[in-house]
C-alpha cells in the first residue's frame, strides 16, 4: 500500500526572487512574506480577510474530502484485504487511484493534466458516494464510534453550530490539515462543511459575505441546494476567481509593503508626526540662531532635531526604518515586530535600509552645514 501521508510543503531558502501568492498560500515562503503576514495585512490594511478566510476554508474543505477518501481506502483495505489482489470491485480500484490527491492550496488553473485528473476522480467519486456509501472509515474499523459519530451528528443538525475552521483559530478540535487529521472524518463531515461556506460567505446577507459574480453564486448554491453536491469541484470556479481578485488587489500591495518596507500604516504615519515636529522645532531654532547670531558651538544642538526629523521622515516616506531593518526585524502589527527570515527579502531589505540611511545622513547633513555656518545677523 502507498504512503497515505502528503508531506507538508517546505518553504524554499533559495528562492531569489519575490514569492508569488501562490507560493504564499501553500505555506511556501517564510515571514515577513508568509501566510500569518498576509493574513494580517488583509485583515488590518486590505480590510478584505473575508476573501482569504473563503479561500482557505474551501482548501479546507478539500483537505477533507482528501482524508475521506485516504481514511476509506485504509478501512477497505483493512477490512477486506483480498480486495487488493484481486481488483474485483470498481470502488477499491479508484481509491487506489486516489492515493495521493493533490495540495489544495494552488488555484485549479495550475493543475497539470495528472492532477486535474486525480482532481476530478475524487470530486466524481465523492458524487457517487454521496448518500449511497455503505462503507466509509468508521464503520469498517468501529461500529460503536460510528453510532456514536451519527448521534453527534444528529445533535449537530437539531441546531448547535460547528466552529469555522480558520486560520487564525488552527488550534480548534475540527481543523484538519494534510498530516494529521483532529478526527476521524465522516461523510456529514464533508456536507456540512460545504453548507457551512455556502452559508456564511456566499448567500445574500450572509454573515462574512463576499463579492462573487452573480452567475458563480448561483451555480454554486444549485450545485449544493438542488443537486446535494458537496464534491471540491463545487467551488472551482469560486476559489479561482478569489485567487485572481487577490493576485490583483492584494498582492501587489502586500509584496510592497512586507518586501520593500517593515513599516505598518499606523507607525509610518507616528513618524510622520514626529518628523514634522521634529523639523519645525529644527528650523525655528535654527533661524533663531541666526537671527540672534548665536556662536557656533551652541548651533551645533540642531543637529538633534535635524537628524531625528529627517529620520523620521524618510522613514515615512519609504515605509521603511532602517536601523530596525538592518537588525532584520519587520513589523506585523503596531509595535510587533518579528524576524525577517526569507534570505531573498533580507537582502532586498539591508539595500533599501542603506539608500535611506544614505539619504538621511546627506540631506541631514546638508541642514546642519546650513544652519550652523550661516553668518548670524542680531536684529
Amino acid at each position: 500500500m502507498s504512503n497515505m501521508d502528503t508531506p507538508s510543503p517546505q518553504p524554499d531558502r533559495n528562492r531569489n526572487r519575490l514569492p508569488t501568492l501562490f507560493e504564499v498560500l501553500s505555506r511556501q515562503t517564510l515571514a515577513p512574506v508568509d501566510l500569518f503576514s498576509f493574513y494580517i495585512f488583509m485583515r488590518d490594511q486590505q480590510r478584505s480577510v473575508d476573501y482569504l478566510d473563503f479561500w482557505l476554508d474551501v482548501s479546507q474543505h478539500m483537505s477533507l474530502c482528501r482524508h475521506y477518501v485516504r481514511e476509506l481506502r485504509r478501512s477497505v483495505l483493512v477490512a477486506t484485504p483480498d480486495l487488493e489482489k484481486t481488483g474485483s470491485k470498481r470502488s477499491s480500484y479508484i481509491l487506489d487511484q486516489m492515493a495521493e490527491v493533490n495540495d489544495p492550496s494552488g488555484p485549479s488553473a495550475n493543475l497539470n493534466s495528472d492532477e486535474r485528473i486525480k482532481d476530478q476522480n475524487l470530486s466524481a467519486y465523492l458524487r457517487q458516494d454521496n448518500g449511497q456509501s455503505n462503507h466509509s472509515p468508521q464503520s469498517s474499523l468501529d461500529s460503536n464510534q460510528s453510532r456514536t459519530r451519527q448521534s453527534g451528528d444528529r445533535h449537530r443538525g437539531n441546531g448547535e453550530r460547528l466552529p469555522r475552521p480558520s486560520f487564525m483559530s488552527r488550534n480548534s478540535p475540527t481543523r484538519t490539515n494534510s498530516d494529521s487529521p483532529a478526527h476521524t472524518v465522516a461523510r456529514a463531515d464533508i456536507r456540512a462543511s460545504a453548507e457551512r461556506i455556502l452559508f456564511t460567505y456566499l448567500l445574500e446577507g450572509a454573515e462574512r459575505e463576499v463579492t462573487l459574480p452573480q452567475g458563480i453564486v448561483q451555480e454554486v448554491t444549485n450545485l449544493i441546494e438542488d443537486e446535494g453536491r458537496d464534491d471540491p469541484e463545487v467551488f472551482d470556479t469560486a476559489k479561482d476567481y478569489t485567487f485572481q481578485a487577490m493576485e490583483r488587489d492584494a498582492f501587489p500591495g502586500f509584496l510592497r509593503s512586507k518586501a520593500l518596507g517593515n513599516l505598518v500604516p499606523p507607525s509610518a504615519f507616528l513618524r510622520l508626526v514626529l518628523g514634522l515636529v521634529s523639523m519645525f522645532g529644527g528650523l525655528w531654532a535654527g533661524f533663531a540662531c541666526i537671527l540672534l547670531d548665536e556662536p557656533k558651538h551652541i548651533r551645533c544642538w540642531l543637529i538633534l532635531p535635524f537628524t531625528v526629523g529627517v529620520y523620521s521622515l524618510s522613514s515615512q516616506q519609504y515605509s521603511i526604518d532602517p536601523v530596525l531593518a538592518l537588525a532584520g526585524l519587520s513589523e506585523y502589527t503596531f509595535m510587533n515586530w518579528s524576524r525577517i527570515r526569507e534570505p531573498y527579502i533580507r537582502k532586498l531589505m539591508n539595500k533599501r535600509a542603506l539608500m535611506v540611511l544614505l539619504f538621511t545622513v546627506l540631506i541631514g547633513v546638508g541642514l546642519i552645514i546650513l544652519f550652523i555656518f550661516v553668518p548670524g545677523h542680531r536684529l
